[in-house]
Parts: C-alpha cells; structure tokens; sequence
C-alpha cells in the first residue's frame, strides 16, 4: 500500500493561533487515552447540540469525527522487502457451516504477509448471501516477549469464498506454530467489534 502524500493546501499560518493548535493536539492525544483508543462515534444529539453551541455545520463536525477513526490510515505502511520463504501453515476452524483458515505465511526480509481465507455454502444463487455484505477482520497475535503490529491490507472474493492478507510487522518466526492468530470481525464505518471472534 502506497503512502498518501500530503501538500498544505496553503503557505499562510496565523502564528497566533499556534498555542490553541497545539492544546487541540493535546485534547485529541487526551481524547484517545481517556477512551483507551477506541472512542466510538458522537451520537446525532451532541453533534446537533456542539454544531449550534459552536457555529459549525452538522456534516463538517460529523466528517471531522469521523476521521479520528481512521488514524491508522495515516501511518507509515511497511512494504514487505526481500522476499524469503513460503511457510505452510494450514490452521483452521469451522463455525456454522463456514470454514475458516490460515493457508500460508510468506516471510519477508522485514514483514511477514498472513494468507487468511474464509469458505462457507453460500453460492451466487443462495439467498444465505448477500453481496451487499462485506466482512470485515482484524488480525492480533499473542506473545508474550514481542508486540506485533498486524495491518489489513484488504481482500475480496465472490460468494462464499473471500481471502484477506494482513501484514504483519516485526516478521514472525519461521516456526508460527507456537502462535496463535486472533481474528475479529469489525463493522464498518464505525470499526466497531462485533460478537464474533476466534481463534486460528
């Protein structure tokens, strides 16, 4: 994934507003770890209320905190380099008639790329299906001596088959089998957990 450029729309700064800039930063970092980062979405009322009480229009405030919900779109992406191995994994779990499963670990000099697929019943025809719906997961794994960072880098498919490969950061050990790969289902625009997680 390519990093966004970013060019300031203008040369001009008011330096006399530059200490209420900072202290809006400051709010912002407050903001995250009051809600432990994960500070969902105002409800209608208060962005009603906040865009009467301060002049602003309603859809500016809504897209202003809707982008607090997408910091992660903004950091540096790694870019998987020098290419290593393919790693067979071969982990699965079925639930409700829907299989899922992680085939494949390719190990990078710096990354390492989890191959996740998911295969159920549903056909093109089914009703079960609905191409409106996308799932959405996130990827964590657990150790006990090294943070990994997992990044989605997306997926797609047809029916009932649908792959993902999510970037993983540092790269794992070419022995994965003493981790375990934690997925959870998200819905979006709000990123909000469902109830279903599981593990792989």
């Amino acid at each position: 994934m390519e990093q966004i450029r970013f060019e300031a729309p203008t040369d001009y700064y008011d330096e006399r507003i530059s200490e209420t800039d900072e202290q809006i930063c400051r709010l912002i970092k407050q903001r995250k770890e009051l809600s432990d980062n994960n500070p969902g979405f105002p409800t209608k009322n208060y962005i009603t209320d906040w865009s009467k009480k301060y002049d602003f229009e309603e859809l500016f405030l809504n897209y202003v905190f809707a982008d607090f919900l997408n910091e992660e779109f903004y950091k540096p992406a790694i870019e998987p380099k020098n290419f290593q191995k393919n790693i067979p994994v071969l982990k699965a779990i079925e639930k409700k008639d829907t299989f899922y499963s992680v085939t494949l670990v390719r190990q990078f000099e710096n990354v390492s790329v989890v191959h996740f697929n998911i295969n159920s019943n549903a056909t093109d025809e089914s009703s079960e299906w609905d191409h409106t719906e996308f799932k959405h997961y996130k990827l964590s794994i657990k150790s006990e001596d090294t943070q990994f960072e997992c990044r989605n880098e997306g997926g797609g498919g047809n029916s009932g088959n649908h792959s993902y490969t999510f970037i993983v950061s540092p790269a794992l050990p070419d022995d994965v089998s003493q981790y375990n790969f934690v997925f959870t289902e998200y819905s979006l625009p709000s990123k909000k957990d469902t109830d279903f997680e599981f593990v792989i």
